[in-house]
C-alpha cells in the first residue's frame, strides 16, 4: 500500500509554498508522481450555459489574466519540484473553479493535499468552504495544510481520532503509508462509551493491533471525555507534540449546502495542526 500518485493544489507562492513542499517530500518518499493542479478561478462552463461569448474583449482581457495568474502558480511549482528533486511531476493549468476541479482530479489521485481556509485573508481563488467541499466530494483522502504551518514534512508524531466508524477506519487505511513512516502512532478515543456499536474495551486495543500488523509504531491513549471533543482534540494534539491528525470527516452534502458534524467542523475551522481526512 503506497501512494503513487499526489495531488496538490496550486495558488500564489505565498500561500502555496508550504504545502507544495510536504506533498514533494511525501512523493519523494512514496517514488509517486506529484500533480500540481491551478484552477483559473472560474468555470468556463458558465459561459456556455449562460450564453455570453467568450470573445467579448472584456471577458477575454479577463481569461487571459486568469490563465496567464494560473500558468505562473504552474512555474513556480515547477521550480519547487525540481530543486527538491521530485522525479515526476506535472504542472497543470485547469479552466474549472477550485472547488469543483480538485474534486474531479482527486478521483485519480492517491492522495489529495490542499491548504485551510484562512478566514482572515479570503481568498480570490478559492471559496470559504473549499476545504469541506474537497473532503466531501473527492473520494479521496485529503491532506489539509493550515496556513500557520511552518514545516516541510508531515507525520513524525500522528493521533488517530478514533470511533470505530465506517469515515475512521476509511481514513486510517488510507493513511497508512504516512502511518509506517512515523516515529509514534498515538490513538485517542473520546466519549467511547455513548458509542452504541463500539465495545469499550476492545475499540482501542484492536485498531492497534491491526496497525501494528502493517509495522507501525502505535500507542493507545487513555479514553478521554469532553462535551466539546474538537476543542479537546485540539488541545490534547498539541500537548502530544503531534503534527498530523487522522480522523474520519462527517456529514453530507446537498446541492452546494453542507452538514458537517461538530468535531469535523472545529477541526478544519480551528486547528493549527495538518489534517488528514476522508469521507
Amino acid at each position: 500500500m503506497s501512494y503513487k500518485s499526489i495531488l496538490v493544489h496550486l495558488d500564489k507562492k505565498t500561500i502555496a509554498e508550504r504545502r507544495i513542499r510536504i506533498a514533494a517530500n511525501l512523493a519523494n518518499a512514496e517514488e509517486a508522481c506529484l500533480l500540481g493542479v491551478a484552477m483559473i478561478g472560474i468555470s468556463t462552463q458558465t459561459f456556455q450555459q449562460a450564453q455570453i461569448d467568450k470573445k467579448d474583449p472584456v471577458l477575454a482581457s479577463h481569461l487571459k489574466f486568469l490563465h496567464e495568474r494560473a500558468a505562473r502558480f504552474v512555474r513556480e511549482f515547477e521550480t519547487i519540484a525540481k530543486r527538491m528533486g521530485v522525479e515526476s511531476y506535472e504542472g497543470r493549468v485547469v479552466d474549472e473553479e477550485a472547488n469543483q476541479g480538485v474534486s474531479l482530479l482527486a478521483r485519480v489521485a492517491d492522495l489529495v493535499v490542499i491548504g485551510r481556509t484562512d478566514l482572515n485573508a479570503r481568498s480570490p481563488i478559492v471559496s470559504p468552504d473549499f476545504p469541506e467541499y474537497v473532503m466531501m466530494n473527492a473520494g479521496r483522502p485529503v491532506l489539509i495544510i493550515p496556513p500557520e504551518y511552518d514545516k516541510d514534512v508531515v507525520g513524525k508524531r500522528v493521533m488517530i481520532c478514533w470511533n470505530a466508524s465506517r469515515e475512521s477506519i476509511r481514513a486510517v487505511v488510507d493513511a497508512i503509508p504516512i502511518l509506517r513512516r512515523a516515529d509514534l502512532v498515538q490513538i485517542v478515543m473520546y466519549n467511547v462509551d455513548n458509542e452504541p456499536d463500539v465495545n469499550a474495551e476492545l475499540a482501542g486495543s484492536d485498531i492497534a493491533l491491526y496497525l501494528a500488523r502493517h509495522g507501525i509504531n502505535v500507542e493507545v491513549l487513555p479514553p478521554q471525555k469532553s462535551k466539546r471533543i474538537g476543542d479537546a482534540l485540539l488541545a490534547f494534539a498539541r500537548e502530544h507534540s503531534t503534527d498530523l491528525l487522522v480522523m474520519g470527516g462527517y456529514g453530507h452534502t446537498r446541492f452546494r449546502e453542507f452538514l458537517l458534524g461538530g468535531v469535523t467542523r472545529t477541526v478544519l475551522a480551528e486547528s493549527d495542526i495538518p489534517i488528514l481526512m476522508s469521507h
